[in-house]
């Protein structure tokens, strides 16, 4: 009999373990720890999620593979505005599936110029660069500025440059990350693209300075997420509009995470009444279906692009079109951003009870908020361990910061038993 000596001896019951996660006939239900070990042995570890696995969705709660509900708090970073399992979005997905789902841009799909034209009335714009996500839509737009700079600036060739944000997120792909701070998304990934210049975020008066002949834009996030929901001054954005303006800089506003609804507002732009010149779109876009992103402008500036200089077999698909054509649809009866703006207010009046009791800061806007933790007291991910076992899903960011963007369908009561969760953590924390 022969012996096979690269067999570990754990094989049999990992076989086991496999069998009953992927629902091998015969094999008993798989527990959470089975499914996590599957994907811990052979996903590449770039991220560090909580132990809760989730099977199911309706509305604004979850439920895991042992029937245990949770509150979604995330909402998928915004990707799930209007709630898991929307029947609206999930008709538009079914009834597309049963026509057709791609095409590529080699040819023309009936799906897809009624999507870009819903799209461009909703932002009040000419045209749509329709993309897949969210980190395309900013590689996009960093490409139009571009172009648009040596072609109607007439800035020098190769000579051009973007000014950015400090704390900024706008994606992990390498040019994008050559302009972040963030050293876990940065460190070990150079070289690094050149063009781009960091300002403070907030400090109109240090962008200014750092525009030169050769800026051909300024990008931004209107408030920035994963730095922890951090808004600017009330006046630090119409002053942005106003000095590219002056200055002849297009500005382009990253409304990824914060667009769409999640501000009480179709863009959070519209709450201190400043229109961009490029709307960069992406999460809630698609509904939660499938990933759909989008520039947005007029035809002066994306008009710049021709035929054969940027694409995407996926962006625009037929399927993709569909879905994003009843997102706007339904943004277009402003439903959405009205229940973010009253519920927001909400929200934030119940959040702020909470500082000294745990909580050192409140920041957001609609329903989204980014709550500092004393750090003395626990760290963030500590607090989402915590509120996960109590039947909350959030998430942190930077050590002793929460962030909350439940979907838009959530109610007011939902909010508040996820307040007194949050609640009862903090004063867990306190005694232990």
């Amino acid at each position: 009999m022969s012996t096979d000596t690269n067999i570990r001896p754990d094989a049999n019951r990992a076989d086991q373990t496999k069998d009953a996660a992927l629902g091998t006939p015969g094999q008993a239900s798989a527990t959470p720890a089975a499914f996590i070990a599957l994907e811990e042995e052979h996903a590449a570890h770039n991220y560090h999620p909580l132990p809760v696995v989730v099977a199911t969705g309706d509305g604004a709660w979850v439920t895991d593979v042992d029937g245990k509900r949770y509150l979604d708090c995330l909402a998928a970073y915004s990707a799930v505005n209007f709630g898991h399992s929307n029947p609206v979005l999930l008709d538009a997905a079914r009834a597309q599936l049963g026509r057709i789902t791609l095409t590529s841009r080699a040819f023309h799909n009936d799906q897809l110029g009624p999507f870009v034209t819903a799209l461009a009335e909703l932002a009040h714009k000419d045209m749509v660069l329709p993309m897949n996500t969210g980190a395309e839509a900013v590689e996009s737009g960093i490409k139009v500025a571009r172009a648009w700079g040596y072609r109607v600036k007439g800035v020098a060739p190769d000579q051009a440059n973007i000014i950015v944000a400090g704390g900024n997120f706008h994606g992990r792909t390498t040019t994008i990350i050559s302009f972040s701070d963030d050293e876990s998304a940065r460190a070990g990934f150079g070289p690094f693209t050149p063009g781009f210049r960091t300002v403070p975020f907030g400090d109109a008066a240090a962008l200014e300075a750092a525009i030169d002949e050769n800026t051909v834009a300024v990008l931004l996030e209107p408030i920035q997420g994963e730095a922890g929901i951090v808004v600017p001054p009330a006046g630090y954005l119409p002053a942005v509009r106003e000095i590219t303006t002056r200055r002849n800089v297009l500005f382009i506003a990253d409304e990824i995470q914060s667009g769409l609804g999640r501000t009480g507002a179709t863009f959070a732009c519209d709450l201190v009444g400043v229109v961009p010149d490029l709307y960069l779109l992406g999460k809630a876009l698609g509904g939660g279906i499938v990933p759909v992103s989008a520039v947005v402008g007029n035809r002066d500036v994306l008009g710049v692009l021709q035929p054969g200089e940027h694409g995407s077999t996926f962006g625009g698909n037929p399927l993709a079109a569909a879905v994003g054509l009843a997102v706007v649809r339904m943004l277009a009866e402003g439903e959405y951003q009205e229940r973010a703006r009253v519920l927001g207010a909400h929200l934030h009046e119940a959040l702020n009870g909470l500082v000294g009791r745990g909580v050192v800061a409140v920041r957001g806007a609609g329903l989204w908020a980014g709550i500092d933790i004393d750090p003395s007291l626990a760290s963030g991910r500590a607090v989402c361990e915590a509120l996960m076992v109590r039947g909350v899903l959030a998430k942190d960011t930077h050590g002793s910061t929460i962030r909350l963007a439940p979907p838009l369908c959530v109610s007011e009561a939902d909010l508040d038993w996820a307040v007194a969760q949050l609640a009862a953590v903090l004063d867990g924390f306190a005694v232990a």
